[in-house]
């Protein structure tokens, strides 16, 4: 296999583990909160936060370097239509996952503190929910936008 080649692969790879482990995540949570049991919001939060820094930070970082590498090994200037669109839709997606990272902390942290006090879900958890929720939807629509840009490279024009 050549550089290229591996570089696409991994590139592949990351991609699908942002689509797959946010979709999980968001997926997860939902049907976590649809409950309304704090202490299984807690926990499901709890792995939701630790799956989001495993996998989504350790691919959100990979993203761009392999795909500058694979652009370079590849021959493709990084001033292609395509990539400046496909980066500033990740800029666009990072801008609304870093809130999303520090609101799933606060709700896991806000359904163990009601937990603990067999009490129910404060309004500041649900405040939050509805941010996290809103969030989640130009997220996931930039990352398809991504995807199709990545798989059919349409000659855009700057």
């Amino acid at each position: 296999m050549t550089l290229a080649g591996l570089l696409l692969v991994l590139h592949v790879i990351g991609a699908a583990v942002l689509l797959g482990t946010g979709s999980g995540i968001a997926f997860f949570m939902l049907m976590a909160v649809q409950t309304r049991d704090p202490r299984l919001i807690a926990h499901v939060s709890g792995t939701v936060v630790l799956a989001d820094l495993l996998f989504t930070a350790t691919a959100a970082v990979a993203q761009p370097v392999t795909g500058v590498l694979l652009a370079y090994q590849t021959g493709w200037s990084l001033g292609e239509g395509w990539i400046l669109v496909s980066l500033g839709l990740y800029v666009f997606i990072g801008l609304f996952w870093l809130p999303v990272v520090w609101i799933q902390i606060r709700l896991r942290d806000l359904a163990r503190e009601a937990a603990a006090a067999e009490a129910d879900l404060s309004e500041r958890f649900w405040k939050l929910y509805r941010i996290w929720f809103a969030c989640g939807f130009p997220a996931f629509f930039a990352i398809l936008v991504i995807f199709w840009l990545m798989l059919n490279k349409p000659q855009i024009g700057f």
